[in-house]
């Protein structure tokens, strides 16, 4: 008897291509339309700039949730939120994750926890650097506790990869909940200023449980993490900005704690001597830069004067003038000394002898030697 006919390849070719082609469209190309009005880049578009051209293989591309709850499986969406794979930068492997926004906010399943999950299996099996770009509410409220365990899993891949690859985190949007506690436990976490925003909670649940009324930024944007908190160790003026800078760190660090760091050849010679490392060496202290400012506001110089010369400096004669910027002089020198070390900026002549060191130097109103 007779089986079944084979499969005709061509048809199942182009019914995979097509496949493809709607899991690149993610949330559909409203959505992403609505992505670039706000001046986001897709997650597919984040991966172009960031990685090295065609370099990018992905995994797991048409994979779907599987929840059935409250008529989730009505609504697949292929990718499930989140592009996976691996590709180069400046030809060195590393593994990446892009969470798709217009993808149910970017939040996180069971299934998409899984190809996160993945990729950080692989980089530890390849001694690769791990990179996420995370673009996400949190977790799927709608799978419950699988979506809570989903974290559970790449919180303990987090701390399995801690000290054998780098790991690093780019917040490209509002990430709340569940989707901040991986990255801050991350080597490097960059955030887009104005663009993206960490924390546990929002701003209305703060309002409803504190009555506090504080905004996005204030509670968890780029500068509130890099300059108070330091959950954030660099601040990014727009995406592409944020992910020029992740191909430079990688350009910095080992792929694994067993590698060196990248060495490039280089035309500056190694013997090359640095000036300001040779008046370190002859002063004998560290060299601190810093503006002369004898050519303040001329009342203010004034004031440094002792005694009967304490006025107006349009007031004074020529001697008392001299007298003026000496003390002035002579208190910016004080002030110096408490650090430890210090060197003019500039060493250049002006017609106004204020601006001029050496002018400063012939006039007596600096010693002509330092300690």
């Amino acid at each position: 008897m007779a089986g079944p006919p084979p499969p005709d390849l061509e048809v199942l070719r182009n019914r995979l291509l097509e496949l493809e082609k709607e899991a690149e469209l993610g949330g559909g190309r409203e959505r992403i339309a609505k992505q670039h009005a706000e001046g986001k880049l897709t997650a597919r578009e984040r991966l172009e700039r960031l990685l090295d051209p065609g370099s990018f293989v992905e995994l797991d591309k048409l994979k779907t949730h599987r929840s059935s709850d409250f008529g989730m499986e009505k609504t697949k969406i292929l990718g499930d939120g989140v592009v996976t794979g691996y590709g180069r930068i400046e030809d060195r492997l590393v593994f990446v994750f892009a969470q798709d926004f217009t993808v149910w906010g970017g939040s996180l399943s069971g299934a998409h926890a899984e190809k996160i999950c993945k990729v950080m299996d692989r980089a530890m099996e390849n001694g690769a650097p791990v990179i996420g770009l995370n673009d996400s509410g949190g977790a799927r409220i709608q799978e419950g506790v699988v979506s809570l365990g989903g974290y559970a899993d790449i919180f303990l891949r987090n701390t399995l990869a801690s000290g054998v690859v780098p790991q690093i985190s780019v917040i490209m949007g509002p990430c709340a909940g569940g989707a901040v506690y991986s990255p801050a436990i991350t080597d490097f976490v960059l955030m887009v200023e104005k663009r993206s925003y960490m924390f546990v909670t929002g701003p209305d649940v703060i309002k409803a449980v504190t009555h506090e009324d504080v905004t996005k930024e204030k509670l968890g944007g780029a500068m509130a993490h890099a300059s108070k908190s330091g959950v954030a160790h660099l601040a990014a003026e727009d995406e592409d900005h944020a992910l020029l800078m992740v191909r430079e760190l990688v350009g910095y660090m080992p792929s694994n704690n067993m590698d060196d760091p990248p060495v490039r050849l280089t035309a500056d010679p190694a013997n090359r001597r640095d000036e300001a490392l040779k008046i370190q060496r002859d002063l004998g202290v560290p060299a601190i830069a810093g503006e002369w400012s004898l050519g303040l506001n001329l009342e203010v110089v004034s004031l440094w004067a002792p005694g009967p010369y304490n006025h107006a400096l349009e007031k004074m004669d020529a001697f008392q003038e001299h007298v003026a910027y000496r003390g002035y002089a002579a208190a910016q020198l004080l002030s110096f000394e408490h650090y430890r070390g210090w060197f003019f900026w500039s060493y250049r002549t002006e017609t106004t002898p204020a601006w001029s060191f050496r002018d400063a130097v012939e006039r007596g109103w600096l010693p002509s030697r330092f300690n």
